[in-house]
């Protein structure tokens, strides 16, 4: 049962991590997403998953399925910033002329490992981004990017470890745009997250770099429904806290998304209009607008790759079953 097999999506090879109670989906060659998780014991899916028929959808914006990898995530201010003497202009590729979601889209990774033994599976992925002229010419420090997915059970783990190959310093920051799925019954789900403050934007909906209160918001940190919500929201993680946000339906079905709370610094909550099938929960090592904004690296969230010194990304997904049917 804990073994990766391959299968395809539109002619595309995915690659399948299987345990008695998870299925996880990985689309290598088109931006290495996990385009499906499976819960086997609830039949149902966790994430929003493409469809056959929505290739065309899927390359436009890849980041709508799965648990897309952004990299940069959220908007740059008409996409463009200088970091130690070098300047970076990202596509303008948004309202006012800004960036936004990053550099990875649809490029191809090379599949490099492939683990199975008794207590789990695991693949690992690579990207060289020098051989990515299109982000080269935005991005022009070359980056090793390698990805390790791993299943034990109902925990789905994912480590990025990207490494900086050049002589010259340069800013990083990820994030996942990670599509949970309401099931279209909002009012059956809670979401319990630690914050600590709301992010002031402005009218481009790029942060002004002011922490305003919580107000309304402290009640995420015992839980609110989801029902009625209309968000697309930028929060500071709680400092000194676990950054693992619980997303439980109301038989105590829970979904436990954890982040390394040393990097993942902020979260996006964001309901694709009002809550009805989605949830995106989404965890940022930095804040948007991080060069820009006038901040410390250790307020924005801001990685400084230093040369050949690489820096490791932990996520996990647990899923825990209803109340009735936990051990």
């Amino acid at each position: 049962m804990k073994q990766v097999t391959k299968g395809q999506w539109n002619g595309y090879d995915t690659y399948i991590l299987h345990s008695r109670e998870l299925e996880i989906t990985l689309l290598p060659r088109l931006g290495n997403n996990i385009i499906s998780i499976r819960d086997l014991v609830q039949d149902r899916d966790v994430v929003r998953r493409p469809d056959e028929d929505d290739l065309a959808f899927y390359l436009q914006k890849p980041y709508h399925f799965g648990v897309p990898l952004l990299i940069p995530p959220g908007r740059i201010h008409r996409g463009q910033f200088e970091y130690e003497g070098v300047r970076y202009q990202f596509d303008q590729n948004t309202a006012n002329d800004n960036h936004i979601h990053g550099l990875h889209r649809t490029q191809s990774w090379c599949v490099s490992d492939i683990e199975e033994d008794e207590d789990g599976c695991a693949i690992t992925t690579e990207l060289l981004t020098e051989n990515e002229e299109h982000w080269m010419a935005q991005f022009p420090i070359p980056l090793k990017l390698e990805m390790t997915f791993s299943l034990q059970n109902a925990v789905f783990s994912q480590r990025l470890r990207v490494t900086n190959l050049s002589s010259t310093p340069a800013p990083f920051g990820m994030g996942y745009h990670t599509w949970f799925l309401l099931d279209g019954k909002p009012a059956d789900w809670t979401l319990q997250l630690p914050v600590s403050g709301i992010y002031g934007q402005n009218e481009e909906q790029l942060p002004t770099g002011e922490l305003e209160s919580l107000g309304e918001w402290s009640t995420l940190n015992k839980g609110i429904n989801l029902q009625g919500r209309n968000w697309d929201t930028l929060l500071k993680a709680t400092e000194g806290e676990p950054a693992t946000a619980y997303l439980r339906r109301q038989d105590g079905y829970t979904l436990k998304y954890s982040a390394d709370e040393a990097f993942f610094k902020h979260w996006v909550l964001f309901t694709k209009g009002e809550s009805d099938q989605f949830l995106c929960i989404e965890p940022y090592t930095w804040l948007p607008d991080a060069p820009n904004l006038a901040l410390s690296d250790e307020q924005t969230g801001l990685i400084r790759l230093e040369p050949e010194q690489p820096v490791e990304l932990f996520t996990r997904i647990e899923v825990i079953p209803p109340t009735d049917q936990a051990s």
